[in-house]
């Protein structure tokens, strides 16, 4: 019998059901102890008293529990209460593999083949992970023997996790027990159920029973002979071929039919993307061959044999798959590309050896579509570059060599903000899910370094120091670029608010950084690792940029100006030079859309013609209006006043962001402060607007009348910078998030009455965003980090209580719906989520998330940090959504090679 939320099973709260298999049920839970998340599974009642499955149970943990590897889903507890037996695992937020690859369980259950696979990078970065995991059970004399894409979890930053060891039996080195009691092959009357029936299998089923086994077992296994770790090797060559491929390596229509492809036919070897590496070909052939005897004997001369392949250099086609596979944009930017990677690469081989009078050349990279045309990044050589782009994926780091005519996306970088290389160009460093992170580019996946929330530029020194602002609000802290403990190197001075974007000078001891604050503070400054006194270069508005030999590059109004500059002694000279205008900066002003590399190239990227419409749709997804005209302004953050008439959005003109307010008929400016006035939110009764404004220098917390009439009337002033979430309904309470005691922003709530003092709401080590008030005022539904990526979670109000985690995949920017009774998110991959909620005294009931349908959302529900949710929820149900148009158009990156600046 399924149980439902609250049930206890010893110390482990159940929160949500997460799947059945033909043995137990798996649930999410609370372990209530440590205040963590984890996964329960549990034998069915009616089942769980035969000696032969408790057995098999009980092997299971014994099994999982000998194997400590950060690629194998690791085992907390075994319990037991009332006669239901259960184990306690780590709980894991991803895709299978079998998702990953491109299959639906509906076709996983029937046999279909797919039609997807892998990039040839991404597929060989999780296969080496999977090696590496079943090295460690085949050390321990133990053997998986049911690997298949269903049973390997990928997550979110890219980690591969092997599940369901509950097959696996205990042998000696060179062997484990034998298949024999699961009885013959299913051409002989085999049932796969009798492979699959583990107590922790958690892949699709019928009628209890999971399929799709079969085609991923050894010839030996098939036949109902004795096993030992080849068959897991035969199983991996499956998994692989099936990563690169997108098909299975043996199919049929029916179980028999896949054995006897096994047992007779060899895979179709033409079906491999020209761009696999010969050394991975001949590993398929030695993983793949049906004698014993001559199958590769060690998962440890696979992985090996990976690593080869990866610290090989990527051959270009290994980049992007067919063009007629990922539609018209695609289409257009692989055109584009092509035409240009033959100047690209003719100028930039000559740019590295030119003449002094080489001519001046700029030439355009057009990229897949970014809601984050500020990351990029040229690397130190100029041979490469990195940016963020969606493509037809999630979006992530891709990389570009620039005499290559594709780009390959990075495993493991989904989310990855502000990219930068490490001064030999073999690794690229960037934020990510609350992290500063690295990832190595000849293979592995991203590594942790430090905690950032959300980060604002950072840079690689030659000695092995990264220099990074973790928020827009502190100081420059120091890190090793193997990992460590993050030291501030620079401290704010009177009138500064914060440090950003820093970049080293020649010689790795100077670094240039932009200081935010008051005009007398703001500017572009010289710090050193040495700790001297950072020198101020000059006023500005945004980051700055030095490329050799001897230019500051920074952005005037809108303008990319460049002024001589002496690293040595910080000082500029002569007169400003335009190179190009308008250029992009990001929504805080802070970053511009501009790189530079050693060897003297500059990348910039001018604004393009992106246009955004305040729009309508149903519950279904259907567009069924709009309001305001279509916007070509950087519109963003749309709030509806309570009666849904009016929206108060940011809106920057001329890199000034202020409020606006659009009805029916007009959009009029709210606020014309120089500062940057943003986040708006109305009052319950529609009155008033709160709003944050930096005009003080810091962002502090302001209120005016929605009639426009009369002055700003500031709410709360403080040093840390402040971002508006939501006003409480009964128009007392103001929540904000902001810098807490602990890690990263923490969210708070302001009294409007009395002495107006601010305190913590929430405060944890994670960091947590974006509060929104039940409609009754009894619950705040918030962003966390908790789990190391962003889910949705509730929490009472004001408490005491605890918090009831409510998205399943990660989840973005809550909003109720209007009676209470919903509460609606944006998953990472965009969708639109609904999720019933029913309170019972000081608990929730959570009900399982829905998908409701994938709106064209500006930033596509990713960008959880820098702006509030681009939709709202009307008081009749509709959703207004802050749509990008079709015809919105992402301008390329120009890269000038051969610069030569004309006064």
């Amino acid at each position: 019998m399924a149980r439902s939320t609250g049930t206890r099973l010893g110390p482990y709260q159940i929160t949500a059901p997460l799947g059945a298999g033909g043995m137990g049920e798996v649930y999410r839970a609370l372990d209530t102890r440590l205040d963590r998340t984890v996964a329960i599974k549990v034998l069915k009642a009616h089942i769980a008293a035969d000696p032969d499955v408790r057995g098999r149970f009980e092997r299971e943990a014994r099994a999982i529990s000998a194997l400590d590897h950060p690629n194998i889903c690791a085992l907390y507890d075994v319990g037991e209460q009332d006669g239901t037996a259960y184990l306690v695992m780590q709980y894991l937020e991803g895709d299978t593999l079998a998702q990953r690859i491109g299959g639906s369980p509906e076709k996983e259950r029937e046999g279909f083949s797919r039609a997807k696979g892998l990039p040839v990078t991404e597929a060989l970065a999780l296969a080496r992970q999977i090696a590496d995991a079943l090295e460690a059970a085949h050390e321990r004399g133990i053997v998986h023997r049911d690997l298949k894409p269903a049973n390997v979890m990928v997550l979110r930053d890219g980690t591969a996790k092997v599940l369901d060891f509950g097959l696996a039996k205990a042998g000696g080195a060179g062997q484990a027990g034998s298949a024999g009691d699961a009885g013959p092959a299913v051409a002989q009357g085999f049932s796969p159920a009798d492979l699959t029936h583990s107590p922790t299998a958690m892949g699709p089923t019928v009628d209890g029973v999971l399929l799709g086994t079969a085609p991923y077992m050894s010839p030996e296994q098939a036949r109902g002979k004795t096993v030992d770790k080849r068959t897991d090797i035969w199983a991996f060559g499956c998994v692989l071929y099936e990563m690169l491929t997108g098909r299975r390596a043996f199919g049929g229509e029916t179980g028999s039919d896949t054995i006897a492809a096994i047992l007779e036919r060899e895979p179709n070897w033409d079906l491999l993307p020209e761009a696999v590496p010969a050394r991975i070909r001949g590993l398929l052939h030695r993983c793949l061959r049906k004698d014993l005897k001559r199958r590769l004997h060690d998962i440890a001369d696979a992985r090996i044999e990976i690593d080869e392949a990866l610290s090989e250099p990527p051959s270009s086609e290994q980049a992007v798959g067919p063009v007629a596979a990922r539609g018209r944009e695609r289409l257009v930017w692989m055109l584009t590309t092509s035409v240009l990677a033959v100047a690209l690469a003719v100028a930039g081989a000559g740019y590295l050896r030119a003449p002094a009078d080489a001519p001046e050349i700029r030439l355009d990279i057009a990229t897949p579509a970014t809601s984050d045309p500020v990351s990029f990044a040229l690397s130190p050589d100029g041979r490469s570059i990195v940016f963020a782009a969606s493509g037809d994926g999630p979006p992530r780091l891709w990389l570009r060599s620039l005499d290559s005519t594709s780009a390959r996306p990075l495993a493991g970088t989904e989310g990855a903000s502000g990219p930068f290389w490490s001064p030999d160009g073999r690794s690229v460093g960037f934020f990510g899910t609350q992290k500063l992170k690295q990832i190595d580019l000849v293979g592995g996946l991203p590594q942790a370094l430090a905690d950032v929330a959300p980060g604002v530029g950072a840079t690689w020194g030659p000695d092995g120091v990264i220099l990074f602002s973790p928020t827009f609000s502190s100081a420059i802290y120091r890190v090793p670029a193997s990992g460590g403990d993050a030291v501030a190197l620079t401290t704010l001075d009177r009138g500064q608010t914060g440090h950003s974007s820093p970049q080293f000078l020649p010689g790795g001891r100077q670094f240039l950084f932009f200081a935010a604050g008051t005009s007398e503070a703001r500017g572009i400054y010289v710090g050193s690792l040495d700790a001297q006194k950072p020198t101020r270069v000059m006023p500005a508005e945004s980051a700055g940029a030095y490329v050799a030999p001897g230019w500051l590059l920074f952005v005037r109004q809108t303008t990319l100006v460049a002024r001589r500059f002496d690293p040595a002694r910080g000082a500029l000279s002569g007169d400003p030079v335009t190179v190009a205008s308008p250029i992009i900066a990001s929504a805080n002003g802070l970053a511009s859309a501009l790189s530079t590399a050693a060897s003297g190239l500059v990348a910039y990227r001018v604004e393009g013609t992106a246009r955004r419409q305040l729009t309508w749709f149903d519950r279904s997804g259907k567009a069924v209006g709009t309001i305001g005209a279509a916007d070509d302004q950087n519109l963003v953050d749309p709030e509806l006043s309570p009666d849904g008439r009016q929206v108060a959005v940011n809106r920057t003109v001329e890199h000034n962001t202020d409020i606006w307010l659009v009805d029916a008929a007009r959009t009029t400016r709210f606020t014309s402060d120089p500062g940057t006035d943003q986040f708006p939110i109305w009052s319950p009764d529609g009155t008033r607007i709160g709003f944050s404004s930096t005009r003080s220098g810091v962002s502090d917390l302001y209120q005016k009348s929605s009639s426009g009439a009369g002055t700003e009337e500031v709410v709360l002033a403080s040093p840390q910078g402040k971002v508006l979430n939501d006003w409480s309904p009964d128009g007392r309470v103001l929540l904000f998030h902001a810098p807490g005691p602990k890690a990263g922003p923490d969210i708070w709530r302001l009294a409007l009455d009395g002495d107006r003092k601010a305190s913590v709401f929430l405060n944890s080590s994670a960091a947590e965003v974006w509060g929104q008030f039940s409609p009754d005022g009894r619950w705040v539904a918030y962003q966390t980090f908790e789990t190391g990526q962003s889910e949705i979670a509730v929490q009472p109000f004001p408490g005491p209580g605890g918090h009831w985690t409510v998205s399943t995949s990660g989840g973005n920017y809550p909003r109720w719906g209007p009676d209470g009774r919903e509460l609606f998110y944006v998953e990472p991959s965009g969708k639109l989520m609904a999720v019933p909620i029913r309170a019972n005294g000081t608990s929730l009931d959570v009900g399982t998330p829905t998908a409701l349908f994938l709106p064209p959302m500006v930033g596509g529900g990713t960008n959880v940090v820098r702006h509030r949710a681009q939709y709202d929820v009307a008081p009749d149900g509709r959703f207004l959504i802050n749509v990008t148009l079709q015809e919105a158009v992402v301008s390329p990156i120009t890269i000038v090679l051969n610069w030569k600046p004309k006064p």
